[in-house]
Formats: C-alpha cells, sequence, structure tokens
C-alpha cells in the first residue's frame, strides 16, 4: 500500500482529504456523520483537489472515496436543501441563493486527462450515485449498494445521471434504476455493467491500487487519448473539444508543430516541405 500524505494544497481542507503515494493522489469526501453527503462547500474543496491533482505532474492516476466503509457518497446533504439548490456558507447562501456545484465536479470528472477511479464502499446512491458513474472506473466493495435516489426527494440529474447512466447498463435498466429508486447490491451493480469489480471490503483499497499501478505502466498520453476518445461519442461537442485539445496537444509536441512556432519567431517562411505527406 503506498504511505499516503497530505498532498501539496491540501493542508486547509475540512470536508475533504487530498492525499497522494506512489504516484496515485487520493481525494476522500471526509464526512461520514452525514454518509459522505456533500454541501457547497464539499464540492468547492473537491473541486480545488482535482485541480491540484490534474496539474501535478507527478500524479498519473486519481483515485476518489469517501471516508470509512458506511458510503462513498449519498449525495447532497438534504440537511442544507434549498428553494433552489444547496446552501453554504458563503454571501450568496446568506441571501437564500442556493448552488448545484456539484455539476460543474462531474464536468471537471470528465474532463481531467488523468484516469479516475471511484473507490466504492457502502451506499453510493443519489447524487452520489451520479459521482461514481461519471468516474472512468468503479472498484466496488463487497457491501456497496447503488441507486438513485432523487424522484423519491423531489430530485433528478437529467445530465449525465440518466445519459452516461443509460450509457453504461442501456435504455431499460437505467428507466428502471430512475423510475422505481431501487438499489442495488454489488453483484447486482456488476452484472449490469455499472462497476468494474466487486472485492472484499477488506481488499478494497489493494485492489484499487492495484488497478492504478498497472494504469500507471502504461503510456500517460495514450490514455490521455484514450480517455478523451471514449468520452467524446457521450459528451457531444464538449468532448469532441476535449478530444481535439489533446490532439493539438499531440501536434504541438511534434517537430512539424514547433516549425510553424519556430518560423514566425525568427520571422521567416516555414519549411513544411521536409515533412512526409502521410498516407
Amino acid at each position: 500500500m503506498p504511505h499516503w500524505i497530505t498532498a501539496p494544497g491540501g493542508e486547509e481542507f475540512v470536508d475533504i482529504k487530498y492525499q497522494m503515494g506512489d504516484g496515485i493522489a487520493k481525494i476522500t469526501i471526509n464526512r461520514p456523520q452525514v454518509r459522505n453527503a456533500f454541501r457547497p462547500q464539499t464540492i468547492i474543496e473537491l473541486i480545488e483537489a482535482f485541480h491540484l491533482a490534474r496539474d501535478n505532474e507527478e500524479v498519473g492516476v486519481i483515485i476518489f472515496t469517501g471516508e470509512g466503509t458506511e458510503a462513498f457518497c449519498s449525495g447532497g446533504d438534504i440537511n442544507v436543501r434549498g428553494d433552489d439548490g444547496y446552501l453554504g456558507d458563503d454571501k450568496l447562501a446568506k441571501k437564500g441563493i442556493g448552488r448545484l456545484n456539484v455539476l460543474d465536479l462531474q464536468v471537471q470528472i470528465r474532463r481531467t486527462p488523468k484516469p479516475v477511479v471511484a473507490m466504492v464502499a457502502g451506499w453510493a446512491v443519489g447524487g452520489g450515485h451520479v459521482l461514481h458513474v461519471v468516474c472512468d472506473l468503479t472498484v466496488a466493495a463487497d457491501n456497496a449498494k447503488f441507486g438513485q435516489t432523487g424522484p423519491m426527494v423531489g430530485s433528478f440529474d437529467g445530465g449525465y445521471g440518466a445519459g452516461l447512466l443509460a450509457a453504461h447498463v442501456g435504455q431499460k435498466k437505467a428507466r428502471e434504476i430512475w423510475f422505481m429508486t431501487r438499489q442495488y447490491n454489488a453483484q447486482e451493480a456488476l452484472d449490469m455493467g455499472l462497476v468494474n469489480t466487486v472485492v472484499p471490503i477488506a481488499e478494497l483499497e489493494a485492489e484499487t491500487v492495484s488497478w492504478c499501478r498497472e494504469m500507471l505502466r502504461n503510456s500517460p498520453l495514450a490514455l490521455r487519448l484514450l480517455k478523451a476518445s471514449l468520452n467524446a461519442a457521450d459528451d457531444g461537442l464538449a468532448g469532441v473539444q476535449q478530444l481535439a485539445g489533446d490532439a493539438t496537444l499531440l501536434f504541438y509536441m511534434t517537430e512539424e508543430g514547433q516549425e510553424g512556432r519556430d518560423a514566425y519567431m525568427e520571422k521567416r517562411d516555414p519549411d513544411f516541405g521536409k515533412f512526409p505527406k502521410r498516407p
């Protein structure tokens, strides 16, 4: 197991823990008293931690999890839900204006160019269920429970929570999950293609780290381009934009791309004729 240490930038977090070890970042929702339900402050800290992990050149893979064994995340904290979203402790909240900033986090996880692995023990329901759905891989403990609760509490997720879920498990099953608000155990989740593997809870972290280390042996640029490619079909033009941006990065790293830059800086005509016209 890695020797997890608080990663640079994670010292001041309250609702989460941001740690590093052996090239892996570990981001943990640390609110076990409410089954790791999130409030606006939690999401603000998670967004910052994912930014830090993305920008850290030593990090190749990110684990996303919840503190303890009872819950990965039970969704939005209903105790701070206002009339138009969730209320934090900032100036907007004091005016009675709520937030749905978890949507920003969902997009961020999809756009993060490093694999994100959900490590799920216990409940992954409601908004917490959507958070594991948007991760690249899910390693589940044998005590994990999955499901959508929105229609029971006057809520729903018509974005990734519906469309991406359907891409994973199929339209009929996704409608069952949302319309019936049932809960599913880890084996049922595995059978429907909702998670990648199920392990005994005592082995959950070791198995998740093992998966991360397997990925760390591979080309980071290839993993980046594969993630963008796999996301593109479900993310529409935004997904194509991410893939195109990654292709631009790759092109910038070639001699051909650098010839255009260098010619401009040297105030000369570029010589693209020296590069092959590949079939």
